[in-house]
Formats: C-alpha cells, sequence, structure tokens
C-alpha cells in the first residue's frame, strides 16, 4: 500500500499553531453559538485540563506535556446559555517560575533548565505541574498529576486553595493518580475509584475508593474514603490508567524498564528512562474491590499481550471472564532529548489501536481480538455503563483509516458490528478527548451528547461542538474568545438540579 506524504494527509503548521501559551485569564465570558443551539436539557459544567503554558523567558518546553496545567470551566445554563472561565493551576512551581520569569525546574518528559547537562545533574525535583485530569470530589475541583498530591480548586471561581492531602487521606507528597473511573453504582452508591502507585524494583498500588454523594443517614459526605487497599507486586509499574469491573481494579503492567542514570546525570527527563523491556513480560494485576464478590482476596496476576497502553476504555465481566478493552502501541511512544516535538515523524511512531482481551480467570489465559484498524485514543463509554458491557465508545482518531497521524475526528463504534459513525474537524481542525454526557432519564445507551474542544487550524483558535451522540451529527458550534492548547482529560459536572450523569457530583472521563 501506497502512503501518502505527511504534507499530503494534514497540515503540520496548524496542527503545531496549538502548541502556544495561554495569555489571558477570563472569568465568566458569554458564549453565543455561531451555528445551531444547545439542547436545552443540557445543563452543568464541562471542565477541561491540560498544559496552559509551554514557554517562558524564551525557552520552550521539551515536551508538551511538561507545560504548567490550566483549567478551563465551560459552564451550560438555563435557556442554552454557555459562558467561558479558565485559570492557571497555582501550583508552587508556577509561582516561583512567574516570579523569576524563567525556568527553574526540570520536567518529567525531558524540559530541562538552562544550562545544559551540568546545570540539571543530580537536581531531583519533581514541579508539580498538576495538567492531566481534573474532577469534582465533594465540595473542590482536583487538578490532577499523577506523581503527586492533587490541587484543590474552588469549583465556581477556579482560584487554587492549595495542595490537598484529601483530608488527612494522603501524605505529603503522595502520588494520586490522574485519571480516576467513576462507579456510577455497584454496591449501592456511586464511588470515585483511583489509585496512587509507588514504583521501584517492586512496585506498590494504594487503591481507594470515595463516596461522590452525601448520605446523611448513613453520615457519609462527598469526599469521604469509603475504602483502601494496598497490594506490592515484582517490577517497575509505569501506571496512567486502570478500568474497574464491580469485582475488580484491573491494571496493566507495561513491559518497560527504567534506567534512572541519564535523568540523575542531568541528561533525560525520567519518562526519556522509560524503554520497552526486550524480552519482558506485560502483567495484567487484577486487584478485588471492596463490596465485590472477592473482597479480601490476594490479586491475581495474569501474563498479558505484548504491546503497550496508556488508556483503557472500558473492563467487564461475562461468566466469570474479565474482559478489558484498551488502546494498545506496538511499543512505548516517546521522544527523543535531540528531536523537537512539532517536527515528529508521524510514520515512525506506532499508533494507537482498540483491542479486547478477555482473560479467563481459571486457566489464565488471555484470548485477544482487534477492534478496530483505526488510529484513535481518548476512548469512553456512557459514563452511566462504567465497569459493564457496552455496545457503543466514543473516541478522537486519525482522519485516515489506517497509520499515524494526528487526531482530527471523533469516532462512535459500535463495539458489536463494527459499524462506525464519524464527524471530522478535517483538514484544518485536531480534536482532543471527546466527553459522552447522556440525556437525563435517558434509556438508550448512545441518547445523549458528545462535547469536543478542538483546535481549529484556520483561525488558529479553539472551538466548541456539540455532538448528537447517537449519529454525531452537529447540533451546536461555539468559536471560543480563547487559544487553548492541545489538552489532556476533562469531566462533566451536572448541575444539583440535573439528573447525575455517571453516578458522581459529575461523570468523568476515563
Amino acid at each position: 500500500m501506497t502512503v501518502a506524504p505527511a504534507a499530503d494527509r494534514f497540515n503540520r503548521e496548524d496542527w503545531v499553531s496549538a502548541f502556544r501559551n495561554v495569555e489571558q485569564e477570563l472569568t465568566d465570558v458569554a458564549l453565543q453559538p455561531v451555528r445551531g443551539t444547545v439542547p436545552p436539557e443540557l445543563v452543568g459544567t464541562l471542565y477541561r485540563n491540560g498544559p496552559g503554558r509551554l514557554e517562558r523567558g524564551g525557552q520552550r518546553v521539551h515536551h508538551p506535556f511538561d507545560g504548567d496545567g490550566m483549567i478551563t470551566a465551560l459552564r451550560f445554563g438555563a435557556g442554552g446559555a454557555v459562558s467561558l472561565s479558565n485559570r492557571f493551576v497555582r501550583t508552587a512551581g508556577w509561582l516561583a517560575e512567574e516570579a523569576a520569569q524563567k525556568v527553574l525546574y526540570r520536567g518529567v518528559f525531558g524540559s530541562q533548565k538552562p544550562g545544559g547537562p551540568l546545570a540539571n545533574a543530580f537536581d531531583l525535583r519533581l514541579k508539580n505541574i498538576a495538567n492531566t485530569g481534573v474532577v469534582r470530589l465533594g465540595d473542590a475541583l482536583l487538578a490532577l498529576w499523577e506523581a503527586a498530591e492533587p490541587h484543590a480548586l474552588d469549583p465556581d471561581t477556579l482560584e487554587t486553595r492549595g495542595i490537598s492531602l484529601l483530608g488527612g487521606v494522603l501524605s505529603p507528597g503522595e502520588a494520586f493518580s490522574a485519571h480516576p473511573r467513576f462507579d456510577p453504582g455497584h454496591h449501592g452508591r456511586p464511588r470515585l475509584v483511583t489509585f496512587g502507585v509507588k514504583t521501584g524494583p517492586r512496585s506498590t498500588i494504594r487503591l481507594m475508593e470515595f463516596a461522590t454523594e452525601d448520605d446523611a443517614a448513613a453520615g457519609i459526605r462527598a469526599g469521604d474514603l469509603l475504602s483502601e487497599r494496598r497490594d506490592s507486586f515484582n517490577g517497575f509499574a509505569f501506571l496512567h490508567d486502570f478500568a474497574i469491573t464491580p469485582n475488580w481494579a484491573v491494571f496493566l503492567q507495561n513491559a518497560v524498564a527504567f534506567n534512572p542514570l541519564p535523568f540523575v546525570l542531568g541528561q533525560k527527563g525520567a519518562a526519556q528512562c522509560l524503554q520497552s523491556k526486550p524480552g519482558g513480560q506485560a502483567k495484567f494485576w487484577l486487584i478485588p474491590r471492596d463490596g465485590g464478590a472477592f473482597a479480601g482476596q490476594q490479586p491475581r496476576i495474569i501474563d498479558a499481550p505484548e504491546g503497550f497502553v496508556f488508556h483503557h476504555l472500558n473492563a467487564w465481566e461475562q461468566n466469570g471472564d474479565v474482559v478489558v478493552e484498551s488502546i494498545y502501541y506496538s511499543d512505548f511512544p516517546s521522544i527523543g532529548p535531540d528531536v523537537d516535538f512539532t517536527a515528529v515523524d508521524f510514520d515512525l511512531i506506532p499508533e494507537g489501536l482498540l483491542e479486547q482481551c478477555r482473560i479467563d480467570l481459571e486457566t489464565g489465559t488471555v484470548a485477544t481480538q482487534r477492534l478496530s484498524e483505526r488510529c484513535c485514543e481518548f476512548a469512553m463509554v456512557n459514563p452511566n455503563k462504567e465497569g459493564l458491557p457496552c455496545r457503543f465508545a466514543w473516541m478522537a482518531a486519525a482522519e485516515r483509516e489506517q497509520g499515524n497521524d494526528p487526531l482530527q475526528v471523533i469516532k462512535k463504534l459500535d463495539l458489536r458490528t463494527g459499524d462506525r459513525q464519524i464527524w471530522s474537524a478535517a483538514p484544518r481542525g485536531f480534536v482532543s478527548e471527546p466527553l459522552m454526557v447522556p440525556r437525563p432519564g435517558a434509556e438508550a445507551e448512545d441518547d445523549g451528547w458528545v462535547l469536543e474542544l478542538f483546535w481549529n487550524g484556520e483561525r488558529r483558535g479553539s472551538d466548541l461542538v456539540i455532538l448528537d451522540a447517537s449519529d454525531l451529527s452537529e447540533l451546536a458550534v461555539f468559536e471560543l474568545p480563547l487559544a487553548i492548547p492541545h489538552g489532556l482529560h476533562g469531566s462533566w459536572v451536572p448541575s444539583v438540579n440535573s439528573a447525575p450523569a455517571g453516578g458522581s457530583p459529575g461523570g468523568a472521563a476515563p
């Protein structure tokens, strides 16, 4: 098969133009759609997190994942009213570098302080950049970065309250995942399920479950820790995401090795010291959840297929098996110290492909099935179906059917039949994570909306599109007065006057 040159497949200048600093913070700016109308039942707030500062003092980050976190809030009110606010997370590192107007910290993904290896050697400080996820828990909005504690923000004003130890649940400096899952109520009440990991030759996972709603009769408040457990496993663990079923928390230990010496010597960022482990064996770690049928038992450890996984779509149980749907890469994708991320050759980077693994707990074997050949990322199911068998998934994907390219379309995939529907931002638009929001009271799995914040390369700005989740038809488009770089994860928090989505104060993206 002949592959067209990248220059003919997408406009690199349009894609690169999103990697810029956010230069303003807005408060409750009213928006009007340029096309369409907002569904009247769509009432709540879309929160998004991602790197908002990619350059300081004339020095650009080596990788956008090292950029300082910025929260965007798009509020949908009664009568179709929509407003936008944004704030940088005032982390200690952000405040120090803002005051100094220069880079003071190294980045995990290869960004260095000025001065070369000698200036960076033996500086092992981690700058908590709070740039990866954002969820509502209790009375706080949490900006998440998986290597350290969350930052608490005011959900309305987005002002930073400071580091949160969640009422003493966390110790100072303890890792707290940037990718929690919302259980819609498998054990009587909705929960936020998350984890922290302490890595090393032997890695320890702390699994935690939090209440997401007040229950006065039970003496429970939103944000209370409902259960936790710690389990240790052999080998180094690089874990960004996991999946849940009613009985299990499912982790995939990628077969990677970590050599810290180049990081210690100031030559690489910590993430650049990861590489696929030759002859290594990936493992599924299945940890029994409190309240499930296997509560209190030891974890199950089962050999996993080759490949590297950042994100899972969903997991569920059937006839005693555990089924996990994940986005697999053939190898760990990394950008070396001498590579400009804006000039990366997509044809040399493995693409993410959606695969299903059926784990037989009796025999310890795994059967795999490719669900789609189209490069994709940021996939999710209806949040009310998290941990259960689902027919539909929504994801960001490449414009062409096969091969690796920037993400330019939103894809709805029928997981039973393989049928798909596409909404495209191409040729000059580039998409990020879609968020499926169920219609309040809906019975059909795909009855709701998909909210998508995308980069409009033609006007060098960010747009918001509201799609019908059933067929991806456009319902409304907004041109935002803010240029937001390609982002990471977000969540939807319904209004207190509307029915909950995802069983929490808000359904969250996977």
